[in-house]
């Protein structure tokens, strides 16, 4: 940073309800949030009215960093841009066979339509064989006939996905130069470019997806920064990627499947760092908002990465992904008595518009929030957001649950509201051990860290439930995503399939394609123009048994340090079997078949202690509330949670109320401040 006028770096996270910007001061040290409400559809205006409540001019902010969802919400809502599709002859159908898997594992109907309809697939004549050799050298002029057939047909983005191009992209690479030579757009995917890797579906649904998704990406990124130059904006716009790492704008526009869960992740690597900084180097996620519950795992300081990930049925994307498990239960969920007389809630939500029964803005049936809200968790007199939202109406709450549950149910109206809770925190409950027990993690040794507006509410729930010993909340949870975006660092992955057994490895080849890979992923870091405290390097092959179908992840420690041999990857690659199966089987030929790289640049990190109370706060109760708790009436008592000074301890039951969030602390459980203004929350 050149001067310290321009000392601020900005995190921005746009979600469905609000805009939540982090803002850090690098030349004092200071930290402070701004939440502005989110406009839909028109992501850009809110993003641009936080950072006016930022500075008094965008000239003063060195870097801004954004977790974006216009992405994963432009595929949800199939909002795509038309896109066509030109492959290898035989092979147009790719993207509809997929797996031959189904929406619904029963039953006689279901229906799929890929995001590019068939008459936008079209075949030339070409052919490379699965080791690589050239069979039929690419028919060019069927090419180019093709790519304006697609443009007459309205397309504004293509996709040129040629079969077993991981073995020899050479005829792709033709086809793809003399696709942009008259395509009038940069929106023109390689596949073999975005992911040169064994397996045609994965490889042509992430390729596909990244072209439909580069208009819609690449223009709302590029008014993003023609809004913030007009402002007088010199610095460095970064995009959040699934893998928690950041790009440069121009790599995101290039590459826009890669910020498929770019809000998410950014929450995720913010909980990892808080944690790691409060002494919990093992903590569970969960990212409770309007719509959602997200939950993720971090094992030894470290977020679990994913190699894919599948955004809806039939939508798959093969990209490092930051392993994130969502489910329908946000604070708008609609709760619901069915035919059975079983009480629902989720996945349907009322969202942020209209938002549940107490915004008053139309909708009459029941959420969670309207159940906190009756259950005197949240004041009506002073919700959430602070001050973005008016009064509640706790009258319209109890209309909604009287009329949807409690009398369908033959309960009485708060009996009624505490059982929309215990399904909504079972349901909670049940996708956190789907992200620990079922993959081979003891819940009881991790912590808890709720956030986003809604998962203090519900802390003490998921500690009994889950039978997790600490809770950690930390100090600003609406704008944890927000603060994610000012911490990750930048990161670019590459992927290259071998195919080999490793008998056959030729070891020099893969120190090549290292390099290779080495300086493909260095030239993106440096054309970033960000500065780094150092850049890591991580070396990994997908390897298996010879017979065997799925590859396990296999990290190569000090492959940056001493030379690779057959000998360390055999003795790597055991090692790795052994911890995740328990043993090894012998006598089986082993078998290489992606080699993983990844290059990290390291960004300056800021002391988590910023964002400690200072001076000596108050514990002075702010009065009473009375909760609904348990079957009975509870008078708990009511903090501003900013306000406690380091090691403060507060019994519950009592109302931890802030701007951004409300926490619930139940009878029997207390909370204290730890040195970097996180509430520890245990049982008394």
């Amino acid at each position: 940073m050149s001067s310290t006028s321009k000392s601020l770096v900005v995190g921005v996270d746009v979600g469905g309800t609000f805009t939540d910007l982090f803002v850090l001061d690098e030349a004092n040290g200071s930290a402070r949030i701004v939440k502005v409400p989110s406009t839909r559809g028109e992501e850009a205006r809110g993003f641009m009215n936080g950072v006016a409540r930022v500075a008094d001019s965008a000239a003063a902010i060195a870097t801004i960093v954004h977790g974006t969802t216009v992405g994963t919400n432009a595929l949800l809502e199939r909002k795509v841009a038309r896109t066509g599709i030109i492959t290898t002859r035989g092979f147009r159908d790719v993207l509809e066979m997929r797996r031959r898997d189904r929406p619904e594992t029963w039953g006689l109907r279901g229906s799929f339509a890929p995001v590019v309809p068939r008459d936008l697939r079209r075949e030339v004549d070409e052919r490379v064989l699965a080791d690589g050799t050239l069979h039929t050298p690419v028919d060019l002029e069927q090419v180019r006939a093709e790519a304006r057939s697609l443009l007459e047909a309205g397309c504004e983005a293509v996709c040129v996905f040629f079969i077993n191009t991981y073995a020899n992209p050479e005829n792709e690479r033709l086809a793809v130069a003399a696709v942009r030579e008259l395509w009038p757009n940069p929106h023109v995917t390689s596949a073999s470019e975005v992911l040169p890797e064994i397996r045609e579906f994965e490889r042509c649904s992430t390729a596909t997806l990244n072209a439909a998704l580069q208009p819609v990406v690449g223009s709302y990124l590029g008014r993003l920064e023609a809004d913030l130059r007009a402002q007088g904006f010199a610095g460095e716009l970064l995009v959040v990627q699934s893998n928690g790492g950041v790009m440069s704008r121009q790599t995101a526009s290039d590459l826009p499947v890669r910020t498929a869960l770019s809000g998410p992740a950014a929450g995720v690597i913010a909980c990892a760092a808080i944690a790691r900084a409060a002494g919990f180097p093992n903590a569970i996620t969960g990212d409770m908002g309007g719509t959602s519950f997200d939950v993720s795992l971090v094992a030894n300081g470290e977020a679990a990465l994913a190699a894919q990930t599948a955004i809806e049925f039939g939508m798959v994307i093969r990209s490092p992904m930051i392993q994130i498990e969502t489910i329908g239960a946000g604070g708008g969920s609609i709760a619901s008595v069915d035919a059975s007389g079983m009480l629902q809630v989720g996945p349907e939500s009322a969202g942020s518009v209209p938002g549940p029964a107490c915004y008053g803005r139309g909708n009459m049936r029941p959420t969670v929030t309207d159940a906190n809200v009756l259950l005197g968790r949240i004041a009506a007199d002073r919700p959430l957001g602070g001050g973005l939202l008016a009064a509640l109406d706790a009258q319209k709450s109890r209309q909604a649950i009287e009329e949807h549950v409690a009398r369908p149910l033959g309960l009485g109206v708060h009996a009624a509201a505490e059982a929309i809770l215990t399904v909504a925190n079972a349901r909670m409950a049940g996708a956190i051990r789907l992200v620990s027990i079922e993959r081979g993690h003891d819940p009881r040794r991790f912590a808890y860290m709720p956030f986003g507006g809604g998962g203090a509410l519900h802390v003490c729930a998921m500690m009994r439930e889950v039978g997790v010993a600490t809770g950690i909340v930390p100090r600003y949870p609406g704008v944890t995503s927000a603060l994610g975006c000012v911490i990750a660092d930048m990161r670019h992955d590459a992927v290259q399939t071998l195919n080999r057994p490793l008998a056959e490895l030729d070891v020099a080849d893969l120190q090549r394609r290292i390099d290779e890979l080495s300086a493909a992923c260095q030239q993106r870091l440096d054309s970033s123009g960000v500065r780094f405290d150092e850049v890591r390097e991580v070396i990994a092959l997908d390897m298996l048994y010879a017979g065997q179908t799925h590859t396990l992840p296999v990290v190569l420690a000090d492959a940056g340090q001493a030379p690779v041999t057959a000998a360390s990857i055999r003795a790597a690659f055991e090692a790795s079997y052994m911890a995740a199966f328990g043993r090894v089987l012998d006598g089986i030929p082993i078998r290489v078949m992606n080699l993983r790289y990844a290059r990290i640049g390291v960004r300056p990190k800021f002391d988590l202690k910023v964002l400690a109370p200072e001076g000596q706060g108050s514990t002075a109760p702010l009065g009473t509330q009375r909760v609904f708790h348990d079957g009975r009436w509870h008078e708990a008592v009511r903090y501003a949670r900013l306000e406690l000074p380091v090691a403060a301890r507060i019994e519950g039951p009592a109302i931890l109320e802030q701007a951004d969030t409300t926490v619930w602390l139940e009878p029997g459980f207390h909370a204290e401040v730890d040195a970097h203004g996180n509430l520890l929350v245990r049982l008394s």
